[in-house]
């Protein structure tokens, strides 16, 4: 009976590190391997590139849209986009003319 008391109070003693020791394994594995781990950093930087590609030409986009935006301003419209506009959305255009689309 000695010995079984001993096996017993020796797993009793070592159930808690054990389970102590999983806990911090499972932590560990997810810090390295997880989705927001160390193995997924690459992917991160990756991933950061390609939106500041985006960013940047989005800011173009957007900067080129504010200043034709400046142009039709009622106070001070530019006549010539005013005008290429009006006909291109109205079809007032004669037919000796010839329209060079830049876009």
């Amino acid at each position: 009976m000695g010995g079984r008391k001993q096996s017993l109070s020796l797993i009793r003693r070592s159930v808690f590190p054990a389970l102590a020791l999983v806990v911090v394994g499972t932590f560990a594995g997810h810090a390295v391997a997880g989705p927001n781990g160390l193995l997924a950093w690459g992917g991160y930087h990756h991933d950061l590139q390609k939106r500041q590609v985006e960013l940047a030409s989005l800011i173009e986009q957007r900067d080129q849209l504010r200043h034709r935006s400046a142009l039709l301003n009622p106070k001070k419209a530019d006549p010539d986009l005013a005008d290429e506009m009006v006909r291109k959305d109205l079809g007032l255009v004669r037919s000796d003319e010839v329209i060079l689309p830049l876009n």
